[in-house]
């Protein structure tokens, strides 16, 4: 008898272990918003049974939250069974894993600040992919284009169409995708100008300009489209073709040529003609799905633009106007042009396109003709057509989203216009249905792009309860939300770098990538495709053993593998189309009086001061030739339990004389940084900071720091922060720091804490009573919220007056003032990115 227990005992124990080894729950990765609908699924490749579970504080490790609200959902791709874990009802703000028998989630958090700043994120890849000046790269590409085609009037003609965004990891631009991208950002600011802050400068460069990056960003967009306008019969779709398809190789280093008799690319006309230089042609009837894409990002742009740009405007009326009359007498489908494979955009639907423009004209002018048309137009496609199929052409209806109806209801002038929003709901209903019987949810389809579809899912469902306050479909969004930020089979979110925290792609399909090992951050990739289809596809060869194997099923595959264009390259327009949904998560949790952390940054893009909201400062550090001081500072820190952070050059580090006070500050928890290895003043003293480096000669310098600190046991990974030397940089500087995937920061300015180094002889010098004076004014009048102290670890013997034997001094007044001193990593601790 005892046997058999014992026997039943290690058969159960057994099980167990192997339904963990077998098991996973999935979680949004970027983290729930306290009020929210709140779902985990938990998947096994075995049968297991889940009545219950329980979230645990992931600081404390007990458990707060037990919950029965489990629904068994079956089997679903490569799960055996699958389950919905509801813990909606758990509002409390906090970081958290959830426990089902043996299986536990990754850490997630519930807090109102998880959407902050994800819209402005999306941005960072739009800017990679501009074409003219490429402020990622610091360099320009395309600038000989292009030459006419399709245009009997002027074929083989130059005109100036330089400029906006390559559509992907390959460098064709399109109208239907930027038009529709412009469209986009501008609708997202429209409806939530509070999510997007001011960071960069028109051109794309670190620094902020007084003008939110996304409207920068539109405006970018706007400018190419208005050069693809040159006349009101003349609107084109295309620059280039897919003989640029030729391997990986940077924008700025493209040696693709087109003609041997003329520079530049091949620029396509909109138009009913069936185009195709060699051997495939489209299927194009007409012009109005290009002609109204231009119209509505040329309308939309009067509504917003104009309060930046009031001149520039002047003219998006007229031509708004005049591609919505040239859609009208040239209706049908402009198709982009294949040549020497059977691959292009084949868009059939054009009659949202129609509508959107229709509803842009009405918000812009008020003219009741454009709102009658614009219904007339909606009532011929009622939803997009893409909805309930398994199957569809590679952008067959395009765009995935029909954002006419929210366009045409949204304004408080068209009641009647409202009963759209019924029309939406067609669509979300005929999702739901498709999905309701798996766990996640998911009822859009699989095919190439699948995450734009799932995109436009979770957009509807945003715009259809917007109109009308319905939440019908509440759950549904919540779980396509979900699928994006890695509520899915492979756990892993769907655009890269967010969160910057968890599991998102690092290997996309990307030349940037491939050659150069640059992040495409915020690119949204395509996202999963059926097995099929996958299976089917010609050149996909995975470059290392798929890390997502145990994932993969005959329904549905995505591999995190440079080799794999169909699942994991980032997309402009997918992006794009994303930043309106998240922005408005962001507007939900400002709505409800959630304030996020004021960051600063200065006009380099150089972030400058942590949260000004909190009363806490770091104590920061540099050095290069000289540390008298190192031992009482590190002295008083530890007395104070203070953790600083120290940016030492490569001659500090390279130095054997402080190797064992390098040890003791690592050891001790602070942060040790770099500060350029051979202290080289990269820009010029004059107003304009005229680089007097190099990019490869800036790098090589900040490698090498890194080089030597690695030496002391500090990877670059855990020094992502680098201040540059002499506390002088260039926005030129912040960017090819930023192509390293480090960021630069520097010391906040308001007190002359920094002339510490200074010596009687120099006309610059400030004795320590006047820098503690500087400190103490300062706070007084302004406050020290989230400042960056800065100090130097030693002077030059001729200071004899030393700040740092005042440094307890100045943390005594601090701390009886109320401020905390804090690390580096605490200050800095930004939400997404």
């Amino acid at each position: 008898m005892k046997n058999r227990m014992l026997l039943v005992f290690f058969l159960f124990a057994f099980a167990i272990g192997w339904a963990k080894e077998e098991s996973w729950i999935r979680i949004n990765n970027l983290g729930y918003l306290p009020q929210s609908i709140k779902v985990a699924v938990l998947g096994s490749k075995v049968e297991v049974e889940v009545k219950s579970f329980s979230l645990v504080d992931a600081v404390t490790g007990k458990k707060v939250y037990t919950s029965r609200r489990v629904m068994s959902k079956g089997a679903y791709g490569p799960f055996a069974s699958s389950y919905r874990l509801d813990f909606s009802d758990f509002e409390a703000t906090g970081r958290y894993f959830i426990q089902a028998k043996t299986i536990t989630s990754p850490e997630f958090e519930i807090n109102a600040n998880v959407y902050d700043n994800t819209a402005d994120f999306l941005l960072k890849y739009m800017r990679q992919q501009r074409c003219g000046y490429n402020p990622f790269l610091t360099d320009s590409c395309h600038m000989d284009d292009g030459f006419i085609v399709y245009n009997p009037k002027r074929e083989g003609e130059r005109i100036d169409v330089t400029g906006g965004w390559h559509d992907a990891s390959d460098y064709l631009q399109y109208t239907a995708t930027s038009a529709n991208a412009v469209y986009q950002l501008l609708l997202a600011y429209r409806e939530n100008p509070g999510a997007f802050g001011d960071m960069f400068q028109a051109n794309g460069l670190p620094g902020k300009n007084g003008i939110p990056d996304i409207i920068d960003e539109a405006k970018f967009g706007m400018d190419w489209l208005k050069k693809m306008n040159p006349s009101p019969e003349e609107y084109y779709n295309q620059i280039a073709d897919d003989r640029d398809h030729a391997g990986y190789r940077l924008p700025n280093k493209d040696s693709v040529i087109y003609d041997e008799n003329r520079k530049g690319r091949p620029v396509y006309l909109a138009s009913a003609e069936k185009q195709g230089l060699k051997k495939y042609q489209n299927r194009s009837t007409g012009a109005a799905s290009t002609a109204g894409k231009f119209a509505s990002a040329f309308a939309i742009g009067g509504m917003v633009l104009k309060d930046f740009y009031p001149e520039y405007t002047e003219d998006l009326l007229s031509r708004a106007r005049n591609a919505y009359d040239f859609g009208k007498k040239n209706p049908g489908v402009s198709q982009t042009a294949p040549c020497k494979a059977p691959y292009f955009y084949e868009e059939e639907n054009w009659h949202d396109d129609m509508e959107l423009a229709a509803g842009a004209l009405y918000n812009l002018t008020g003219d009741a003709i454009y709102k009658n048309e614009g219904m007339d137009f909606a009532q011929k496609e009622q939803i997009s057509p893409w909805i309930g199929k398994d199957t569809v052409r590679h952008y067959q209806y395009y765009p995935f989203l029909n954002a006419g109806h929210f366009e045409l209801a949204v304004s408080g002038k068209n009641e009647k216009a409202k009963n759209l929003a019924n029309l939406y709901k067609k669509g979300l209903k005929a999702i739901q249905e498709r999905g309701k019987d798996n766990a996640f949810l998911i009822g859009t389809p699989f095919v190439w792009c699948s995450n734009n579809f799932v995109t436009a899912a979770v957009t509807q469902s945003h715009m259809y309860r917007e109109l009308t306050g319905d939440d019908t479909y509440l759950e549904m969004e919540a779980a396509l939300r979900d699928w994006l930020f890695g509520c899915n089979p492979w756990g892993t979110s769907m655009i890269v770098g967010l969160p910057g925290h968890a599991d998102s792609p690092v290997k996309p399909h990307s030349s940037l990538t491939v050659l150069e090992g640059y992040a495409t951050y915020g690119g949204l990739v395509d996202g999963p495709v059926y097995g099929s289809i996958f299976n089917s596809l010609i050149g996909i060869k995975l470059e290392e053993e798929d890390s997502y194997a145990e994932f993969q099923s005959d329904l549905v595959v995505y591999h995190d593998d440079i080799g794999d264009y169909s699942t994991n390259e980032p997309t402009m327009d997918g992006t794009a189309s994303l930043v309106y949904y998240l922005s408005s998560m962001e507007s939900k949790s400002q709505k409800a009086g959630h304030k996020k952390a004021d960051f600063t940054y200065d006009d380099s893009g150089a972030l400058i001061r942590g949260n000004t909201s909190e009363k806490k400062i770091n104590l920061t550090f540099t050095g290069d030739q000289y540390a008298d001081g190192l031992p009482l500072i590190l002295e008083t820190l530890d007395k104070h339990q203070i953790k600083g952070s120290f940016f030492f050059t490569g001659n500090f580090y390279r130095n054997s004389k402080y190797a064992t006070v390098i040890k003791r500050l690592k050891d001790g928890g602070h942060y040790l940084g770099a500060h350029s290895d051979k202290h080289l003043l990269y820009n010029d003293w004059s107003p304009q900071k005229k680089l007097l480096v190099t990019q490869y000669g800036f790098q090589k310098d900040l490698l090498d720091n890194y080089e030597i600190m690695a030496q002391h046991g500090i990877q670059k990974e855990d020094a992502p922060f680098f201040m540059p030397p002499y506390e002088w940089n260039s926005s030129e500087i912040t960017q090819w720091t930023n192509q390293l995937d480090l960021s630069l920061i520097n010391y906040t300015p308001g007190t002359i804490s920094h002339a510490d180094y200074t010596t009687p002889d120099m006309e610059n010098y400030r004795s320590s009573a006047e820098i503690m004076e500087s400190i103490l004014s300062y706070e007084d009048k302004e406050g020290l919220h989230g400042f960056l102290l800065l100090t130097h670890v030693g002077t030059d013997p001729n200071r004899t007056d030393k700040f740092y034997i005042r440094l307890e001094e100045l943390i005594t007044t601090l701390n009886g003032k109320g401020y905390k001193f804090v690390s580096l990593e605490e200050l800095l601790a930004k939400k997404n990115p």
